[in-house]
């Protein structure tokens, strides 16, 4: 079954009850038991929601993995994996160009509780060789990294995984698993943040595991459970009708992130373009032969410095400035002031992430009327 096919009906047959073509919200705490111990499948909507269950089948069939689970957020699900297959003590080693909040995760929760994290440059495989212990349990990335859209060779970093002993986990909220299915690439664990693609209208905040491994998925599971950080059935519900077009809006999304990133290479107020799909992206034939489409994201950097993207950001109609991504409606950020802001001026230096870098997640409205907003907006007098 192909993945748009997959979205649509996985995990979604019609309700046994009424027929009802759409998975119901199961919008209920609890469930009535047939006797003392004797629940119909489910008990408590904690430990398992028949709405969720549907989203979660989903998730794991579009990543090719065995099992999928739903948290409250994207952070919620990193802390799963953190927290469920590590422990006190532990090192892992985590790709240097992540995203804010799982930065701040690391620095302010794991790292007081006795996690040691070792930050390598994302892109260079032999730093991550060289950072390896022999505590170290887990290697984290992101490919195509958060905000540089840096591609990793996760085949290799996989290859380095499993010789040394140690779990890859992936967070591929960027290219989703219509265009990149981490696990096929030997990682154990996928990680999503649902609010982004996957739900895709800017509606609900959500995370996501994905594995095909029974001992990491036992050990997230019961994490879930004890920890309770689970999404409500009324938001899973919006991510499964995301879900069903997610084929749909990310062919949109890349086709008009194409159009903009090649005027963007043009344009003379801009010094350069961070976008896979181009020929001039570091890694691009990295990225042609990894995934199967390159995504809505792009980075560039304004000519003129931050009083150059002040004026920029502030004379774009279309593109709305907020955080977040993934949204059918296009949206501008500045990093080094909004998402990356938890990073020192030289953390951000040192990864590249400069004060005139604008992060533009690109929406489905028209590109033309998206490259003419770009354009009056470049327009800086």
């Amino acid at each position: 079954m192909r993945k748009e096919t997959m979205a649509i009906h996985e995990g979604q047959k019609p309700d046994s009850t009424t027929g009802a073509v759409i998975v119901p919200v199961y919008q209920t705490s609890t469930f009535e038991q047939d006797g003392i111990g004797q629940p119909r499948g489910y008990a408590y909507s904690r430990a398992g929601n028949p709405t969720r269950e549907a989203l979660e089948t989903v998730l794991a069939s579009l990543e090719g993995g065995k099992f999928g689970l739903a948290f409250a957020s994207g952070v919620a699900a990193t802390t799963a994996v953190f927290h469920a297959l590590l422990k006190k003590d532990d090192h892992v080693v985590v790709g240097d160009n992540i995203y804010g909040g799982t930065y701040r995760l690391l620095e302010n929760v794991f790292k007081p509780w006795g996690l040691e994290v070792t930050y390598v440059e994302t892109d260079n495989i032999p730093a991550y060789e060289a950072a390896i212990n022999s505590r170290t349990r887990l290697i984290w990335v992101e490919t195509p990294t958060n905000p540089l859209l840096k591609i990793v060779d996760l085949a290799r970093l996989a290859a380095t995984a499993h010789r040394t002993h140690c779990l890859l986990a992936v967070d591929n909220t960027f290219a989703t698993p219509f265009f990149q299915r981490p696990l096929e690439f030997g990682a154990a664990v996928v990680v999503h943040s649902t609010t982004k693609y996957i739900a895709g209208h800017s509606d609900i905040i959500g995370g996501a595991t994905i594995t095909s491994d029974d001992g990491i998925q036992e050990r997230l599971k019961k994490y879930q459970c004890n920890a309770g950080a689970v999404p409500s059935p009324w938001d899973c519900w919006l991510a499964l009708r995301g879900l069903k077009t997610l084929g749909i809006r990310m062919r949109e999304h890349e086709s008009n992130a194409a159009c903009l990133a090649k005027y963007l290479e043009n344009h003379p107020r801009v010094e350069r373009v961070y976008y896979p799909g181009l020929d001039s992206h570091t890694n691009h034939d990295l990225a042609q032969r990894q995934m199967s489409g390159f995504g809505g994201m792009i980075g560039i950097e304004v000519a003129g410095g931050y009083a150059a993207v002040e004026k920029f950001i502030g004379r774009l109609k279309l593109f709305t400035l907020a955080e977040s991504l993934g949204g059918v409606e296009s949206l501008v950020s500045c990093p080094a002031r909004m998402t990356h802001s938890i990073f020192t001026a030289e953390q951000r230096a040192r990864m590249g992430i400069k004060d005139n870098l604008v992060r533009l997640s690109v929406g489905i409205e028209h590109r033309e009327d998206l490259r003419e907003d770009l354009e009056q907006a470049l327009s800086i007098k």
